[in-house]
């Protein structure tokens, strides 16, 4: 599958995704808001999967990852590619933050080598002050409350560490 980055044909189309899975291209993560428009992102096919990220020397943030069609191997392509992008240019670690209900981001990502490293009581709690939509009760009758952080070791191969 062709991985590439975000160019400005796909502001809209990013704008619009982000909006019908999240609500708005806004997302709480640790306390911070951060607009998933102005950061980095990939983009899978023709527009079939978006991850955003950000990234600093040594370590990056997995913000969103999202297929249009889940379960076809969107998801892994993406987090595949931005893993080697990543650790080619000498990033040791791939973090990425959900909550406590997200139970199929926890399966996905700990199957795909992430370790969970980090859970922030209440967290979800204080981010809606900054994010009023954030719903209470997931669609599985769990109560939003916490986030919880995995991280992913990367090697200079693009493999895990």
């Amino acid at each position: 599958m062709d991985i590439r980055e975000k160019s400005s044909i796909d502001d809209h189309w990013i704008a619009t995704f982000l909006s019908e899975r999240w609500v708005d291209s806004k997302m709480v993560v640790n306390g911070e808001l951060i607009d998933l428009t102005t950061v980095n992102a990939l983009i899978a096919g023709a527009q079939c999967g978006l991850a955003t990220y950000r990234k600093s020397r040594k370590e990056a943030d997995l913000l969103s990852l999202d297929a249009v069609n889940p379960g076809q191997g969107v998801g892994t392509a993406l987090l595949n590619a931005l893993s080697q992008r990543l650790a080619s240019e000498r990033v040791q670690q791939l973090c990425v933050t959900t909550t406590n209900d997200n139970l199929g981001a926890l399966s996905f990502y700990q199957r795909r080598g992430f370790r969970l490293i980090r859970l922030r009581p209440d967290a979800v709690t204080k981010a809606r002050a900054l994010k009023p939509s954030i719903p209470l009760i997931s669609a599985q009758k769990i109560p939003i409350r916490d986030e919880i952080d995995l991280v992913l070791a990367l090697s200079a191969s693009g493999h895990q560490a």
